[in-house]
C-alpha cells in the first residue's frame, strides 16, 4: 500500500528558524543599563538626532564627532539612600555605561553643532559642514 505524505514548500527552508524567539522578550544581561534608542532625521542645514538616555544626568553624557562618525557615551550611576530600620526587598536600578556610534553620509561641522538634553532624551543638532568645490589642476 502507498503511504501519502502532506507536502510542505517551507520544510527544511529555514523559515521556522526566522520567527524563532521573535515574540520572546529581550533579555540585557545582568539587568544592566538599557541601550541607546536612536532616532535620526536630515534636513537642509543638517541632522537631528533624539536619544534616549533616561535616568542620566547631563554632565554623565558625552558626544563626540570625528568627521562623520558620531559617538554618545553616558555612565549610568545607581544611587541609593538606606534608611536606618529599611530592608530592600527588590531592586531593579542599576549603574554602569552606555555607549552608541553611528556613521552619517556626510561631515559633521562640530563648531555649530548643539547639544540639549531634557527629560531623558538628548537632542543634537549636527549640522553639514559645507562641501569643498573641487579644484581644478592646470596640466603642464
Amino acid at each position: 500500500m502507498t503511504r501519502m505524505q502532506v507536502y510542505d514548500p517551507f520544510a527544511g527552508s529555514g523559515i521556522d528558524d526566522l520567527f524563532r524567539g521573535f515574540f520572546t522578550p529581550v533579555r540585557r544581561e545582568n539587568g544592566g543599563p538599557a541601550p541607546i534608542k536612536v532616532d535620526v532625521s536630515e534636513n537642509e542645514k543638517g541632522y537631528v538626532v533624539h536619544a534616549e538616555i533616561p535616568g542620566v544626568k547631563k554632565d554623565d553624557i558625552h558626544v563626540a564627532i570625528e568627521g562623520n562618525q558620531v559617538s554618545i557615551g553616558a555612565e549610568v550611576r545607581r544611587e541609593s539612600e538606606k534608611k536606618e530600620g529599611e530592608r530592600v526587598l527588590r531592586t531593579e536600578r542599576y549603574y554602569g555605561s552606555v555607549f552608541r556610534s553611528f556613521v552619517l553620509p556626510t561631515d559633521i561641522d562640530e563648531a555649530t553643532s548643539e547639544a540639549k538634553y531634557d527629560d531623558g532624551v538628548l537632542e543634537l543638532t549636527l549640522a553639514k559642514k559645507p562641501a569643498i568645490a573641487g579644484r581644478k589642476l592646470a596640466i603642464k
